[in-house]
Parts: structure tokens; sequence; C-alpha cells
């Protein structure tokens, strides 16, 4: 018996972008709306009435349709979804996840055929959901069974911190099943982290950059570490494990300074660390310290295509600070996690900030989001991270 899905048209000739398997459908490609609401599961046809694929219709987006089954109609059903989610956590086990490393991020909207759903790990037991379209809200419950499948304890839905575009929010924060307290120690390449999965930023901690973290540990022996925009202190303890002779952390919160010094105290507790709650730009602007190793990771200074020109500005700035404050031979680990500042663009960037200020700076290493946060070839947009490591001399 056929699917009785209604169909989105594309115009003639607007298809072609859906033939490659890319997952977005806008509305100036659209020759008919389907009857449907927003949330529901439709069909996406080519004007001759051929099926393309399957998706979440947004009548409220300029992405229309944001597709997760590419060809014929199937039934979206428990087991199809249960085939996805099963064939990601086996790539983070073989990829990710160890006894030293139990947060990992499970599925990367997108990059693993589940747009609208984002949904990280912690401690091997606590999953965090963000379920950003009411499209994907709409598969809570069908989530649930399937992680309590799967053998994870607990799962806390949290969608009140996202601020990109969203149609979701019918669905109160909280523990969806399981409970518990929402604050606990959780483990990355055996480092000790406190994450609380309600209050903290994102899902509670930023785990897609845990491999950029790891290596600039491994830069940082014997070496003056400022970590700038620290948050949890995830660079500072990483310097610290590897030797680093003293690490300043610097974030405008002063609870996120408390929790970074909390972090440090887990694992270093004799640590030659300090703690400073400041504005990064004005504390880069005003101290007369000089640096072996920079670390600047800001949050996005641009959610939308209309900021994109002020964010420029703002990274310009910012890296010109930073390479102002480094020693000779010292190391800038620069990062941005704007989606619509692209890797090229960032660059570009990051050029006019070393020219400004008349040093000599190379890149060693061009950074990005790690195994866990795959990116559909098929869709570039699911690359936000992006991070370049300078030696300036």
């Amino acid at each position: 018996m056929p699917l009785a899905l209604k169909d989105l048209v594309l115009k003639p000739g607007r298809d072609r972008a859906v033939r490659l398997y890319h997952p977005w459908v806008f509305s100036g490609a659209v020759q008919k709306l389907p009857k449907a609401e927003t949330g529901d599961i439709i069909r996406i046809v080519d004007a001759e009435g051929k099926a393309l694929g399957m998706g979440f219709f947004d009548s409220k987006s300029q992405i229309v349709a944001r597709i997760f089954h590419f060809g014929e109609a199937v039934e979206a059903s428990h087991s199809f979804w249960k085939e996805k989610i099963t064939r990601a956590l086996a790539l983070r086990k073989e990829l990710v996840a160890t006894p030293e490393t139990n947060t990992y991020r499970l599925i990367h909207a997108e990059g693993d055929g589940m747009p609208g759903v984002i949904a990280d790990v912690y401690g091997g037991h606590t999953v965090v959901l963000q379920l950003r379209t009411q499209g994907s809200e709409r598969l809570a419950g069908t989530l649930v069974d399937i992680l309590k499948e799967l053998g994870f304890e607990r799962a806390y839905l949290k969608n009140k911190q996202y601020d990109g575009e969203t149609s979701a929010g019918s669905i109160p924060d909280g523990f969806l099943f399981g409970e518990g307290d929402v604050a606990f120690n959780t483990l990355e390449n055996g480092l000790q982290f406190e994450v609380n999965v309600a209050t903290g930023q994102k899902t509670g901690f930023f785990i897609d950059q845990r491999v950029n973290r790891k290596l600039l540990g491994e830069m940082s022996a014997g070496k003056k570490v400022l970590n700038a925009f620290a948050y949890s202190g995830g660079f500072s303890v990483y310097a610290l494990a590897n030797g680093a002779a003293e690490v300043h952390s610097v974030d405008i919160s002063k609870d996120a300074i408390a929790l970074a010094n909390k972090n440090i105290a887990l694992n270093f507790p004799e640590a030659n660390h300090t703690g400073i709650a400041a504005d990064c730009f004005n504390f880069l602007k005003e101290t007369e310290e000089q640096y072996d190793l920079i670390c600047l990771d800001p949050p996005a200074f641009a959610k939308s295509i209309g900021a994109k020109d002020r964010a420029a500005r703002g990274y310009k700035e910012l890296n010109m600070k930073g390479i102002k404050k480094v020693k000779p031979g010292g190391i800038v680990f620069t990062f941005s996690c704007s989606q619509v500042i692209d890797r090229d663009l960032f660059r570009k960037i990051v050029f006019g900030a070393a020219a400004d200020v008349h040093r000599n700076v190379r890149i060693i290493e061009q950074l990005s989001q790690p195994a866990d946060h795959p990116i559909n070839i098929y869709h570039p947009e699911g690359e936000y991270l992006k991070g370049l490591v300078l030696y300036v001399e």
C-alpha cells in the first residue's frame, strides 16, 4: 500500500540540488507547497512528479523542507530511525568512545541524516537532546524508545538555550526519561570535567573542541598560556595536563571562571592557574602580559548572514590583539564557530589582522570539527568550526 504523503513540487529545473543530495529545499525552488502542517513528513517530487525524497515540512522557514531520506518514499518507522541511530553510534564507538572518553556527539543533524536532531552523550549514560524543528520534535517519543533500547540511562531535552533559527519549542526542557543530578563529572581523554546539562553552554560542554584541545596541550609544555573566552577551562586543563608552566583563563562570566577553576582543581589541585573574570577584548588591550601560547575561542560572532560583516570586523580586531600579545616564536590558536564565516573568509580575516600588526605569521595547522561531528559532503553548511594554529615571529 503506497504511503499517503503530501507532495512538495519543485519548479522545473530547480531540482538539481536535491538530485545532488543536498538536504535543504528553499522556498524559491518550490512550484507547489503541500497541504501540510509544519512538522509533517512530506514527499519531495520534481515537476514531473518523480519522487526525490522525504523530509520535514516547515511553512515558517525559508528552508521549507529538510530531507532525511532520498529516493522513493519509505515508511519512517521506529526501525527506520533506529537503523540511522545505530549506525551513528557504531561510528562513534569505532572512532571516539573509549573508557577514557565517555563524552561525544551521537547525532549530528544533517551529518547523520537526521536534520534538526542533536544528541550528545555525557558520562556514557546521559544523552542531551536538542530538537531544533517541529519535525524533529515529533520524533521525541521515538528517540526516547530507541535510546532506552540502546542502553542509555537518561535523556535530557535542552532547547531553550539554542539561539539559531528554530520552529521547535512545544516540549519543555527537562528529563525525557531517567532522573538524577543535572550536574556531574564526565571524562575526555582521561581528564575530568564537571558538566551541567541544564545550565551549561550548548548541551553542557564544547565537545567539538576535543581534538583541538589535545593538540594545544601537546604544544603547551613549559609555556605561559592564555586561554581567552575560557568558559569551563577546557583548553586550560589540557595545557596543564601537558606541563604548561602557567595558565591564565579569561572569560567575561564569573560563573564560567568559577567552573574553570573547579575543573582545574578536579585534575590539578596545585596547578599554577589564574582565573580572570573580564571582557577578553579589554583584557587583551590592557594587559602588560606576554604569552608563549594564546587560545582565542570566542562564541559565534554571527548567527545570521546579516551579521556577517560585523562579525568579520570582530574576528579581525580579536586576532590583531591576540597576535600583538604573543611572544616572538609564540603560538596562537584562533577559532570561529560562526557558520556564515566560512573557512576561506576566516583565513582572509586572520591574514588582514596579521598584516595590520606587521608581524610575520605562518599557518602550521588548519583545524576543524572532530569525527563525531561529521560533515555530510553534500551539505557543506555542516562545517561550522574552523581554526588556525599560527606561528608568530
